[in-house]
């Protein structure tokens, strides 16, 4: 067992014995035991299968590809409508633990499963992202941020668009466009890393924040 999921799990205040619990279970299949963002991760070969989560009312197992299993009395939880293939199984009790032990098991031995098939969700068909209005004010002030827009990746653009339009006051739109104008006229998307350190790149993984503790 992982000792980072070992010193998790005893700082817990809230479902220490649900989790200890659902790692023996989970570790009894086979898994290797890991620890990523922060929560006990578990993987088959490089393949991430489910994480175990502590929430303010419930503790969970979220499986990584939780859409494609069969799911017929319908316990998997799709957190939000954005959350496309994960899948929680939630608990509130270690008795309602040992009730689905079966359950859990025969979820994670069909998670190894998927993920030896290959099987995967088709890709997501390509929303239409609209222009807000504001940043067409803003192309038509500054062409230069038009242009170094325009020369970003369709997929750059399609976050940029989203991330603004996602805001419903005009005056956060236009706050949002010009936070993001520097990063725009360097040519990075929204998620970039700017600073050179992420081991994610080109994504960022939080890696700048290490500058500011140098600094």
């Amino acid at each position: 067992m992982h000792p980072k999921v070992t010193t998790y799990l005893d700082r817990l205040d809230r479902w220490q014995p649900e989790l200890r619990l659902l790692r023996d279970l989970v570790v009894a299949t086979g898994l290797t035991e890991t620890f990523k963002w922060s929560h006990p991760c578990y993987t088959y070969g490089k393949a991430n299968i489910l994480l175990l989560h502590a929430f303010r009312d419930y503790c969970a197992i979220l499986f990584f590809k939780g859409a494609l299993l069969q799911d017929a009395d319908q316990r998997l939880v799709q957190q939000t409508d954005k959350v496309r293939s994960a899948r929680q199984l939630r608990f509130t009790g270690v008795r309602a633990i040992e009730r689905q032990r079966a359950t859990v098991r025969g979820l994670v031995y069909e998670a190894i499963e998927v993920e030896r098939s290959g099987v995967s969700l088709p890709p997501r068909a390509q929303e239409e992202c609209t222009v807000p209005e504001e940043l067409s004010a803003k192309f038509r002030e500054d062409t230069a941020f038009r242009d170094a827009f325009e020369a970003l990746t369709p997929g750059r653009q399609r976050g940029y668009l989203l991330y603004f339009s996602e805001a419903k006051q005009a005056a956060t739109r236009r706050a949002r466009i010009e936070k993001q104008l520097p990063r725009i006229l360097s040519g990075f998307g929204r998620n970039d890393c700017t600073c050179g350190l992420s081991k994610r790149m080109p994504n960022c993984d939080g890696a700048h924040r290490k500058l500011g503790k140098l600094a």
